[in-house]
Parts: C-alpha cells; sequence; structure tokens
C-alpha cells in the first residue's frame, strides 16, 4: 500500500504561481510511476503531468511550459510547481502513484492504483 497526501493548495491571482506537494508514505521502497490529475466542478477528473520512475515526464498540452512535475526519491515526495496560472487552472489536484513496479508514466487515470484525498487551487481573474 501507497499512502499520498497533497498540500499547497490555495487562492492565486491569475499570473501567479503555486508549488504543489504530495508526500508519499507506506511501499515507498518500491519504484513507480506517479503523476498530478485535477477535476473542476461538474467535469471529469483529467491528466495534468506524470513522471517516470527514472525522471522522465508527460504533460497535458494546456499546461506544457506552465508547470513543471518533479519528485525527490529520498525525501519520497512529488511536486507540481504551477506558474502563469489561469482561471481555467482552477480545479482539486490530485496526487496518483501507479502500482509497484509500474515505472513507466501515463496519461490514463485508469493505470493509476493510488489516490491522495486532494488539494483545493483556485485561480482568479
Amino acid at each position: 500500500q501507497v499512502q499520498l497526501v497533497e498540500s499547497g493548495g490555495g487562492l492565486v491571482q491569475a499570473g501567479g504561481s503555486l508549488r504543489l506537494s504530495c508526500a508519499a508514505s507506506g511501499r515507498t521502497f518500491s519504484s513507480y510511476a506517479m503523476g498530478w490529475f485535477r477535476q473542476a466542478p461538474g467535469k471529469e477528473r483529467e491528466f495534468v503531468a506524470a513522471i517516470m520512475w527514472s525522471g522522465g515526464d508527460l504533460y497535458y498540452d494546456s499546461v506544457k511550459g506552465r508547470f513543471t512535475i518533479s519528485r525527490d526519491h529520498a525525501k519520497n515526495m512529488l511536486y507540481l510547481q504551477m506558474n502563469s496560472l489561469k482561471p481555467e487552472d482552477t480545479a482539486v489536484y490530485y496526487c496518483a502513484a501507479r502500482s509497484p513496479g509500474r515505472l513507466l508514466a501515463t496519461i490514463d487515470i485508469k493505470t493509476y492504483t493510488y489516490w491522495g484525498q486532494g488539494t483545493q487551487v483556485t485561480v482568479s481573474s
């Protein structure tokens, strides 16, 4: 089992920045890919970014060049640096992890096994 806890959400004006963090605990000695997803009111949860165990990453087109995903293996932490935020980035952001041994990052929500409780990001215009 892997437990995930997000933090760092909040209210920010358009053009501002936030850094989300996700602390992983439990079976953290295993290797697995991780990702960030988001869900806006009335919409389905969607892919934002993902990172492989080795460090390779993937991004949703609308966040490329603005968001950066990173991880610190030593601290069992996942991060999402969000710059140039837009009102359409408003959503609950979720940290997710694939099953141990699944090293490749994917955009498919169904391939992620473990989820955090989410952190709210609100961008005002």
